[in-house]
């Protein structure tokens, strides 16, 4: 399933793999050896971190619906 959280998409030097996170949902994140890769291993990471949540009875976090503001 394709959700509509903003996704960020970096390399990481340290660990010499393309990062994914979702800044709307703590903690929720992903790594692949190419961005492409990073992005499906990240859009998996989401459906976990959502299932949790829900059995959890946590908040499930609107997708903000534009780009977020980086520091």
């Amino acid at each position: 399933m394709t959700h509509k959280y903003e996704i960020i998409i970096y390399w990481s030097d340290d660990d010499q793999v393309f990062v994914a996170e979702v800044p709307e949902l703590p903690g929720c994140a992903a790594h692949g050896d190419t961005p492409d890769s990073a992005l499906a291993a990240c859009q998996q990471a989401i459906d976990l971190w959502l299932e949790v949540a829900k059995e959890n009875g946590r908040e499930i976090p609107v997708p903000k619906g534009r780009r977020l503001g980086l520091a």
